[in-house]
């Protein structure tokens, strides 16, 4: 229903309409021409091929028109944000692993969530917690995820 709505605001139907008149005005023309001053006997296939160039021409013109005042494309995307900087996890010596721990840490995971999600223990959770909070010289989850922020480990 929007569709036609927009449709109709757009001034298709005017356009249609004003496209259909035209192509009557062209063929009442050509056929007023062909019995006033040329010889009466031209195929159709001239009329037909006379319409069609001149509405390709008219279609070209039409299109141009409606394609000037339209917004170019869509700006590109950012770029995607850059990644955990390296040069700061292997200073600190973190690991993979602990890597992941601190990213689920960050989205606010629980030890047993975090344990479930990387299909380890709940000890090997709390010792790679540990391992990281010495690692960044922290005391609770919260400061750990928060000093990975500023040294650029999380994004």
């Amino acid at each position: 229903m929007a569709k036609a709505a927009d449709l109709r605001r757009s001034g298709f139907w005017t356009t249609v309409v004003l496209y259909g008149l035209a192509l009557a005005g062209l063929v009442f023309f050509l056929k007023y021409i062909e019995y006033r001053f040329w010889v009466r006997d031209l195929r159709m296939e001239v009329y037909v091929g006379v319409v069609a160039v001149l509405f390709t021409a008219l279609g070209i013109w039409v299109g141009k028109k409606l394609l000037e005042g339209r917004p170019a494309d869509a700006p590109p995307a950012p770029p995607p944000p850059p990644g955990p900087n390296q040069a700061v996890i292997a200073d600190l010596g973190i690991s993979a692993r602990e890597l992941e721990v601190l990213g689920l840490m960050a989205k606010g995971c629980s030890n047993q969530e975090i344990a479930d999600q990387l299909f380890i223990s709940l000890p090997t959770v709390k010792s790679h917690s540990s391992n990281l909070f010495v690692k960044l010289d922290v005391g609770r989850r919260t400061q750990a995820v928060h000093k990975a922020k500023e040294l650029g480990i999380l994004p």
